[in-house]
């Protein structure tokens, strides 16, 4: 596996970490649809929270969130509708970013970014 496959993994186990040390109740990890994946699905609060990762080993570019493009926004979308239709869920949708960005020591820095965009921010 590729390194920033490797860091990809690591940083979806730390959102993870953080959610649940936060109440957050993981659903389901790497959910497809069609061309789509969602990295977390969570519960929290009567709540179901799609979760997107991004991490970077830098921000020398751009940060990790604003690596969510509306394309991106509309697969988390559509694969979220799916979501809740084959799981017969009627609970309200959040949309939350969770950023992981490596320094130059490689420390790690876990930015949640809540309600980070609505479904129709994808039109």
């Amino acid at each position: 596996m590729a390194d920033h496959n490797d860091f990809g993994k690591t940083a979806e186990d730390l959102a993870v970490t953080h959610l649940q040390k936060n109440g957050y109740i993981i659903l389901i990890r790497n959910f497809r649809f069609q061309k789509a994946e969602i990295d977390i699905i969570a519960e929290k609060d009567n709540l179901i929270i799609i979760v997107e990762v991004k991490a970077r080993s830098t921000d020398i570019f751009m940060l990790p969130q604003e690596a969510v493009t509306k394309t991106k926004i509309k697969l988390l979308v559509s694969a979220a509708n799916h979501f809740m239709e084959e799981f017969n869920k009627d609970q309200e949708v959040r949309f939350d970013i969770i950023s992981v960005l490596a320094d130059h020591k490689n420390n790690l820095t876990i930015e949640h970014i809540t309600d980070a965009f609505e479904a129709f921010d994808a039109n």
